[in-house]
C-alpha cells in the first residue's frame, strides 16, 4: 500500500458484515487516526491480533495498534454503559485507550428508554419487522432528528443531565405504558449513567477541532464505516436499514471533516453476499448458506445471529461503488468458496419480462426479482496459507477480477482468513 496514506474512508459495499473490522486493523498500520463517523454498538468488528481475538462495537479497530489516535466522531450514537464495559474489556486484555481514544462531546447518547422502544416498536410491526439489534440506535437518531436528544457534553454536565433525563424520561415513560411496557426508574437510570459519565469524563473532547488539528500537522486519517452501503438511511433497501448514512458521505457530516479533504474510498466487499435482519436480497440461497454455517462462519459478531447468505451480487456492488465513490476494492472471505465446484455471480435481475441492470429503488421489487446468473469455476484449494497474489490459483485470480470489473473499482486487497498476515496486496 502506498505508505502516504492520506485521508481514507472505508466502507462496506454490501449489507454490513463485510470484513471492514481486519481490512481497518491492517491499513491503520500506515494512518496515524482511526475515526468512527456514525452508527452506535449495533455495529461489531472482529479483529484477529495473533491468537487473540478482539470484538469491537464503538471504539475504532486502530485501538489495537499502538501509537494511533482513535475518535468516536459526532455522527456516532454512544451507549456510555456499553462504551465503559468496552474500554474496560480492552483494559483487562492489555490494551489501554486512556491517551489514545477520544469521544465526540456532541455525539448523541443511546439511554435504556431507546432500547426499549426499540424493542416495541418491532413487536408492533409484527410480520413487517426490520430486524434490528434492538440496541437503541433508531430511537436515538430519532430523538437527534427531533432536537430533542442528549449529547455526551449534557452527559458530563451532570446537573443538565439530571435535568434533561427527567423531562425525557417522563415523556417516553408516557410513550412506554401505551405501547404495554414498565416504566423505567429515573433513580436506577440516573445513578447508572451518572457513574458512567464520571468514568468516560477525561476521553470527551471537541473531536472536530482535534481532526482538523491533526490535518495540520500532515497526519493521515482513516475513516471507518460500520454497516453497509445498503443499510444507509437514504441509499439503503428502505425501510429495511439503519438510522444512519452509512455510505462515504457520512464520513464527512459525522466527522466534520470536508469532502475536499477527502483523498480515497476503499469499498470492502465479500466474495459473496450476506446479510442479517429482514429486507429483501436477491442471492440468497440455501446451498451457500448451509456450507458456510456449517464451516461455523457468518454469524453476527455483535448479535450472534445465523447471517442470510448468497451468491455474489455485481448489480448491488456496482450501485454501492457509484453511490461512495470507491476508488479501490478490498475482497474478503475468498476462503469461503474453497470448496464450492462452481460459482454464481448475479449480473442483473429479472422481473417477469423486465431487466434490471441497477437495483430497483421500490423495496417490493427488489424482493420479487430473480438474479440473472454468470458462473464461474471453482478452484477446489485452500486458500489461508497464501500469502502473495501471483501464488493465488489462477481460478481465484479470475474470479476476484472479474467481480472487481462488475463492480467497477480497482481490485486492492483480497484477504484470505482473518488475521493480519493472510491479507494480500494486488
Amino acid at each position: 500500500m502506498n505508505s502516504n496514506m492520506a485521508n481514507t474512508i472505508l466502507v462496506g459495499a454490501q449489507w454490513g458484515d463485510e470484513g471492514k473490522g481486519k481490512i481497518i486493523d491492517v491499513l491503520t498500520e500506515e494512518a496515524d487516526v482511526v475515526v468512527r463517523t456514525q452508527g452506535g454498538n449495533n455495529a461489531g468488528h472482529t479483529v484477529y491480533d495473533g491468537p487473540k481475538k478482539y470484538v469491537l462495537h464503538l471504539i475504532p479497530s486502530g485501538i489495537l495498534r499502538k501509537g494511533r489516535k482513535n475518535v468516536i466522531a459526532n455522527g456516532v450514537v454512544v451507549d456510555p454503559i456499553g462504551l465503559v464495559n468496552e474500554i474496560k474489556g480492552l483494559q483487562k486484555l492489555g490494551v489501554n485507550p486512556k491517551g489514545r481514544l477520544f469521544v465526540s462531546e456532541t455525539a448523541h447518547v443511546v439511554l435504556p428508554y431507546h432500547r426499549e422502544l426499540d424493542a416495541q416498536r418491532e413487536v408492533l410491526k409484527g410480520q413487517n419487522k426490520i430486524g434490528t439489534t434492538k440496541r437503541g440506535i433508531g430511537p436515538c437518531y430519532g430523538d437527534k432528528a427531533a432536537r430533542v436528544g442528549i449529547r455526551m457534553v449534557d452527559l458530563i454536565n451532570l446537573k443538565r443531565f439530571q435535568e434533561k433525563l427527567e423531562l425525557r424520561l417522563k415523556e417516553n415513560n408516557e410513550v412506554l405504558r401505551a405501547l404495554g411496557a414498565k416504566p423505567l426508574s429515573f433513580k436506577r437510570v440516573h445513578a447508572d449513567y451518572a457513574k458512567a459519565a464520571r468514568f468516560l469524563k477525561p476521553y470527551v473532547t471537541n473531536t472536530v477541532v482535534l481532526l482538523h488539528e491533526c490535518m495540520r500537522r500532515g497526519e493521515s486519517m482513516l475513516f471507518e464505516g460500520a454497516q453497509g452501503t445498503f443499510l444507509d438511511i437514504d441509499h439503503g433497501t428502505y425501510p429495511f436499514v439503519t438510522s444512519s448514512n452509512t455510505s462515504a458521505g457520512g464520513a464527512c457530516t459525522g466527522s466534520g471533516v470536508p469532502p475536499h479533504r477527502m483523498d480515497r474510498v476503499i469499498g470492502v466487499m465479500k466474495a459473496y453476499t450476506t446479510r442479517v435482519g429482514e429486507g429483501p436480497m436477491p442471492t440468497e440461497n440455501d446451498e451457500i448458506s448451509d456450507l458456510l454455517h456449517g464451516m461455523g462462519r457468518e454469524f453476527g459478531a455483535t448479535t450472534g445471529r445465523a447471517r442470510r447468505c448468497g451468491w455474489f451480487d455485481a448489480v448491488a456492488t456496482r450501485h454501492a461503488a457509484m453511490v461512495n465513490g470507491i476508488d479501490d476494492l478490498a475482497i474478503t472471505n475468498a476462503d469461503g468458496l474453497d470448496t464450492v465446484e462452481n460459482i454464481k455471480v448475479c449480473i442483473g435481475y429479472r422481473d417477469g419480462k423486465k431487466r434490471y441492470d441497477h437495483m430497483p429503488s421500490d423495496h417490493e421489487v427488489l424482493n420479487r426479482v430473480k438474479p440473472i446468473y454468470a458462473e464461474f469455476e471453482g478452484w477446489r484449494k485452500p486458500l489461508d496459507n497464501v500469502r502473495r497474489w501471483k501464488d493465488l490459483p489462477a481460478k481465484t485470480r479470475q474470479y476476484l477480477r472479474a467481480i472487481s470489473d462488475l463492480t467497477g473499482a480497482r481490485l486492492a486487497i483480497a484477504s484470505v482468513g482473518p488475521a493480519r498476515c493472510q491479507t494480500i496486496f494486488v
